[in-house]
């Protein structure tokens, strides 16, 4: 199912142009416009799921293994130094678009990229909390 107002749902679909970098029955990578770093890419799928939440298990597995093709192939491409794979839900977790896609977020030493936070604690508390809730 495709949202004709999704702008995504467009790109993904071919009605918009983008540089595609590939694309199959389910997907299309593109080359983000607003990239974090040179070689920045999207997974997009075909069809319309707002989020993680909503993505069926089986395409979820397929973009995750799509993911590790394309890093591997631009890694070779861009002799980065590394890869950030990330994956917002939720506005306040920094999804801007809602329509589920993979950012592929070529490294490169000194890049300045601020995708780092400071480590918290795990308390007893939250630990027992969580642990729980997995009947652990």
């Amino acid at each position: 199912m495709k949202d004709q107002n999704c702008i995504f749902c467009k790109i993904a679909n071919g009605d918009i142009p983008s540089a595609t970098l590939y694309e199959d029955e389910r997907f299309r990578v593109i080359m983000d416009l607003g990239p974090a770093t040179k070689g920045h890419a999207l997974i997009l799928p075909k069809e319309h799921f707002a989020n993680l939440y909503e993505l069926p298990d089986e395409i979820a597995s397929e973009a995750f293994v799509l993911a590790k093709k394309m890093v591997t192939k631009l890694t070779e491409t861009l002799k980065c130094d590394g890869f950030n794979i990330v994956q917002n839900n939720g506005a306040c977790a920094g999804q801007t678009v809602f329509h589920f896609h993979i950012h592929l977020i070529p490294r490169y030493k000194n890049d300045q990229v601020g995708l780092t936070w400071t480590p918290g604690v795990l308390t007893e508390e939250d630990k027992a909390e969580i642990l729980a809730s997995f009947g652990r």
